[in-house]
């Protein structure tokens, strides 16, 4: 998706060869009308899927889900990261390492959300190691639904997350792919020539 590599390569901000900074427009301050590209985007790769439900994680999954949840007409569930005093019965859970925080998380929704019944899609801001996206398809799968495909706004394809995916059989949709950030620079795959943040 060139505006979203665009926006990368304008505002995003290398910090080390495996850490990509997008805090201006995805991570902590949202673009509204990138997120309204990026939904519209997912709706039509997914449009033909019969997709009931999208699920991600809080809180950078939230923006894109919802836009494509507006697109597809759709309701959109998060799973939650922290426990809550109104979500206590009836739980899906599975537990989520984060390799950029360098914890684990258990992540849950509440089991009413989803049913057997339901196509669901699965998105993320971020795809590195693959392990958020684990945990989301380990709910769906508790809850005897259907996971459609797995939408993915940035994935890093110089890691094992997305290969991991494809080779367990999942489909991933990936919006922007970065193939390396070496010496300070985003490369996208595909990219014939690098370009400087």
């Amino acid at each position: 998706m060139e505006l979203l590599q665009n926006k990368i390569l304008e505002e995003g901000k290398v910090l080390s060869e495996s850490v990509l900074k997008v805090d201006s427009f995805l991570n902590h301050q949202i673009d509204p009308k990138l997120m309204l590209e990026i939904g519209e985007e997912f709706a039509r790769l997914f449009t033909t899927e019969g997709i009931t439900k999208i699920l991600t994680l809080e809180s950078s999954g939230i923006a894109p889900s919802v836009m494509t949840g507006l697109k597809l007409g759709i309701p959109v569930i998060f799973a939650r990261k922290r426990k809550s005093l109104t979500l206590t019965d009836d739980l899906l859970t599975a537990n989520v390492y984060s390799y950029t925080k360098q914890e684990s998380n258990e992540i849950s929704i509440s089991n009413k959300f989803i049913q057997p019944e339901d196509c669901v899609l699965i998105i993320d801001d971020f795809l590195a190691n693959g392990e958020a996206a684990l945990g989301l398809i380990d709910l769906v799968t508790q809850a005897k639904a259907t996971v459609a495909g797995i939408g993915i706004v940035i994935e890093k394809s110089f890691q094992v997350g997305g290969q991991k995916l494809r080779e367990q059989g999942w489909r991933v949709e990936s919006l922007a792919r970065v193939e390396s950030l070496s010496n300070g620079k985003v490369t996208f795959v595909n990219d014939k020539v690098e370009e400087t943040i």
